[in-house]
């Protein structure tokens, strides 16, 4: 991955923490990585545990940034989630998982949209 992408994704992780932080949601771990993989974002929602990936696109030409999540990227996250509660042992009511979007704009904030449940 390229520095720019990388420095993009970063932003877009930023500005999604704060905006789900600015919806009462508590952070819990940001970038949190095993062999299998990383999760973008946990958060807690009251009782329930927030799984998050954050999409940031440049630009929407080729659809919104969530239409980059396929079955594989799904099944992953799933796992990486279950990985999560068994070595955290933090306890949730509920497990769900969001999606945020981020699309910065040429002039003025970016766009950011919360995807609620989205798989």
């Amino acid at each position: 991955m390229t520095t720019q992408r990388r420095a993009v994704g970063a932003y877009g992780e930023r500005l999604a923490a704060r905006h789900l932080e600015e919806r009462g949601l508590v952070l819990l771990q940001r970038n949190w990585r095993c062999a299998d993989g990383e999760i973008d974002l946990i958060l807690r929602d009251g009782d329930d545990v927030v799984f998050c990936e954050v999409k940031t696109r440049r630009t929407a030409a080729f659809g919104p940034p969530a239409a980059s999540i396929d079955h594989r990227k799904v099944r992953r996250l799933r796992h990486l989630a279950s990985r999560w509660l068994t070595e955290s042992g933090v306890p949730a009511a509920r497990v769900r998982f969001d999606v945020v979007e981020v699309l910065p704009q040429p002039r003025g904030r970016a766009h950011v949209s919360h995807i609620r449940d989205a798989f």
